[in-house]
């Protein structure tokens, strides 16, 4: 694991215990520092004390004096706009942080190395996971971690030369103070999150900070395809030849990439050249990286083609914003869409609605979609996944795609995301 000397003899209130939380406390307790953990899931707690030390201890941190401590930890989905106990230790000045914090802290301790952080509304896992497959291939040692579900201080250190590729949410780089990117990667911003901010303003912020953190002399990668990133491009714009912009509509032949189709892989294949040039990967290395990667579950995942019918599992896409490309990827869509809204619309998706032979609603949200999409394209209300792809597996017709690209949470129905896209794959396989 990685951890810093930094770190030793010193007191860590750490809340939320899930991957990163819980390698956050044993990275701590490696280091030599004393750890009071707590998670409201009692089951986590109960996990964290199978190798309990005698640093470790477990007690709920709303009923002690934070000003104990001499930090905070938090997983990145505690919301420290209205969690009581972010409020409590901003009262008792004590810094509240995250574990990609504390990777930055460790650097110093970590043989000569690279960083690449990656963020953006969509788009950013696959990126991430694009890098460091380029890496890799160029025969350049990589770690990946952080938003894509890989905890980074639980990872081996590199050997000196590596390089460190960190997919970085809002939330993770609310967290961070001190993370010094050797190439920073911001590919978009669209509303999202929005319960988390004041507004849309704020969560621009947030991901623009990820540029504010940098030495000057290090390099910036902007996609300028909507206003918030293309203003934040022009905030840093004094920092000249540092920053690499890529502008929306550039023609590339995508047709030897098969996991890298549709516009939106356009611009994320081009963040990853970008930053595989700052890194000085060979140019050829870089080709056959993009041939030869497979692509991320849950996103744009091709889980099986059954009588001439294609099924797409996009579970990842979990607002109109990520949907949008995929429909425009397929000529003649069956699309499953539902679940926990992030927002009132799918306009985002409206242009591409020519593309749609049917919509299957599912969740929460399968009324107010149904009920949007009524008018422009024929709807069925399924109501549950399986439900949608037994009634798509009917109708559906050889040559065409039936997409499950949600445009919503999966909270309503599903764990997660990740749940959502395995029921969907074990229903398609049913079907065979």
């Amino acid at each position: 694991m990685i951890t810093s000397g930094a770190w030793a003899g010193r007191h860590y209130a750490v809340l939320g215990l899930a991957r990163s939380g819980a390698a956050t406390v044993r990275a701590l307790l490696a280091a030599g520092a004393r750890v009071t953990a707590w998670d409201s899931d009692a089951a986590k707690r109960d996990s964290l004390l199978l190798a309990r030390e005698e640093d470790l201890r477990i007690a709920d941190l709303a009923t002690l004096d934070l000003s104990t401590f001499d930090a905070l930890v938090v997983s990145p989905g505690v919301p420290l706009n209205t969690h009581p106990l972010a409020a409590a230790a901003r009262a008792a000045g004590v810094p509240i942080v995250g574990d990609i914090e504390l990777f930055a802290q460790a650097r110093a301790d970590l043989p000569p190395h690279r960083v690449v952080g990656i963020t953006g509304t969509n788009g950013k896992s696959t990126t991430t996971a694009l890098i460091h497959h380029l890496l890799d291939t160029a025969g350049v040692p990589a770690r990946m971690g952080g938003n894509i579900g890989l905890p980074i201080l639980a990872q081996a250190p590199l050997p000196a030369g590596g390089v460190y590729v960190l997919e970085l949410s809002s939330y993770q780089i609310d967290l961070t103070q001190t993370l010094d990117c050797d190439v920073a990667v911001l590919l978009n911003v669209t509303p999202d999150h929005l319960d988390r901010y004041a507004g849309f303003a704020d969560y621009a912020a947030s991901k623009a900070r990820l540029f504010a953190m940098q030495s000057p002399h290090h390099r910036a990668v902007i996609g300028t395809g909507d206003a918030a990133s293309a203003a934040i491009a022009e905030g840093f714009a004094h920092r000249g030849e540092t920053i690499t912009t890529i502008a929306p509509g550039a023609l590339l032949d995508q047709s030897r990439w098969p996991s890298l189709q549709g516009s939106h892989n356009a611009q994320n294949a081009l963040a990853a050249i970008a930053v595989a040039e700052a890194l000085g990967l060979d140019r050829a290395a870089v080709e056959a990286g993009l041939e030869t990667f497979n692509g991320l579950p849950h996103r744009m995942e091709r889980v099986a083609t059954l009588g001439g019918v294609t099924w797409i599992d996009d579970s990842k896409a979990t607002n109109p914003e990520s949907v949008a490309p995929a429909l425009a990827a397929f000529p003649r869509v069956h699309w499953i869409l539902g679940g926990r809204a992030k927002g009132d619309d799918l306009d985002a998706c409206a242009p591409h609605f020519g593309n749609v032979v049917r919509a299957y609603t599912i969740g929460e949200a399968g009324p107010r979609f149904a009920a949007l999409l009524r008018d422009r394209v024929p709807v069925a209300e399924a109501g549950t996944l399986e439900q949608a792809v037994r009634i798509a597996a009917a109708e559906a017709r050889r040559g065409e795609v039936v997409l499950l690209s949600p445009a919503a949470a999966s909270f309503d129905q599903f764990r997660d995301y990740e749940h959502r896209g395995t029921v969907f794959r074990a229903a398609v396989e049913a079907l065979a």
